[in-house]
């Protein structure tokens, strides 16, 4: 299903929580799709279904190169048994042998925070060139393929919230495959290079398109000048909402004087010390969280749109860290000045379909705060 605008696509999901659309089969068709190369950035890769396309994809003979976050093929704490198939992300080390077996080109980050991306370049010179993108990393509780008690996930419950969307062209997929190139080469979190590129602007269709990465271009300072140029409303979900972020202070300056600031905040994250929660409430922002025994593990958005014309989408939390030290990156898509009658009905669509999902989860899966 999803939504389409242009060159712009949509996803929420995933189904087993009620959401329109099958995240697994969208990062799956996305990544079958692939003629010549795929570049992939993402945090944890533990779905069997995403890692057998993948493969698929090299035994296509095409150049498939990955960057993974080292943390999920290690434990806490060493395996009394080193020879032992277990811990909780032996399902990741299987799956990291596998594509190493097969010849694919894995190497995972240098950042000694967190590498958080989750993006997917294909053929950034083809006329299949498109970049995949969003807050669902490749789990099985991300892309909504976890069963509760399944043999390869002891003891993890429930699925995650998320969303995933696809910029299609070479513009977006070279912008993409540069980030891909600066991380691959080494370049992670805040190991700065001496010039630090402008985030490019260009146009899908006729909707404007912003990527921001974090943390060399500043996606907060990007998000907080788009919320302070909303007139009538903000509505956001988000996974880590916390007081080290600028954003919660610009939400607190704006909820006395906008129609409505509401936001679902994931349950777990949300009751923390640091979190915005408390501050955010006493503005009169609308707050809510996932509710137990829906099924729903985490609230994993990072989401937001902005006087339902505007759409923020991908990896990138609501967190002093996210800002300064995680590799992370979003997307604004659209433009709150905006005068063309057809880029304004395009724009719209598109912010539409996201705040349904919200209203969706607000209705069917949360409470208030």
């Amino acid at each position: 299903m999803g939504i389409k605008a242009g060159g712009i696509e949509l996803f929420m999901g995933p189904t087993v929580l009620g959401g329109p659309d099958d995240l697994d089969e969208v990062v799956r068709t996305f990544i079958g799709g692939a003629k010549r190369s795929l570049a992939i950035a993402v945090q944890e890769l533990d779905s069997r279904p995403v890692a057998e396309a993948i493969l698929a994809a090299k035994a296509a003979r095409l150049r498939v190169r990955l960057i993974l976050e080292g943390d999920y093929l290690v434990e806490p704490r060493p395996l009394g048994d080193p020879w032992a198939l277990s811990g909780d992300n032996e399902i990741n080390r299987v799956i990291h042998a596998a594509l190493l077996r097969a010849g694919v080109d894995v190497v995972t980050d240098l950042n000694p925070a967190i590498f958080h991306q989750k993006f997917v370049v294909r053929d950034p010179d083809e006329p299949t060139a498109g970049v995949l993108t969003g807050s669902t990393n490749f789990t099985r509780t991300d892309t909504g393929t976890n069963q509760a008690g399944a043999e390869e996930a002891p003891g993890v419950v429930g699925n995650n919230l998320n969303h995933v969307g696809i910029l299609y062209g070479r513009t977006a997929a070279r912008i993409y495959q540069a980030e891909f190139e600066r991380l691959r080469a080494g370049t992670f979190g805040d190991q700065h290079e001496r010039v630090e590129p402008r985030p490019a602007e260009f146009r899908l269709g006729k909707v404007r398109v912003k990527p921001v990465f974090a943390p060399r271009q500043g996606p907060e300072m990007e998000i907080m000048k788009q919320m302070l140029k909303s007139a009538t409303s903000i509505d956001f979900a988000m996974f880590t909402f916390a007081q080290s972020s600028g954003i919660d202070d610009t939400m607190i300056r704006l909820a006395p004087v906008l129609q409505r600031v509401r936001g679902v905040l994931d349950r777990g994250q949300g009751v923390q010390r640091w979190a915005a929660t408390e501050p955010l409430k006493a503005a009169g922002v609308q707050l809510y969280e996932n509710r137990p025994g829906t099924g729903v593990r985490k609230l994993h958005h990072k989401l937001m749109v902005i006087d339902e014309r505007l759409v923020v989408i991908g990896s990138f939390n609501y967190t002093g860290p996210a800002t300064t030290l995680n590799d992370e990156n979003i997307i604004v898509i659209g433009d709150l000045e905006e005068t063309d009658p057809q880029s304004e009905t395009a724009q719209r669509r598109i912010a539409a379909y996201a705040l349904a999902e919200i209203d969706r989860i607000v209705k069917d899966l949360a409470v208030p705060v």
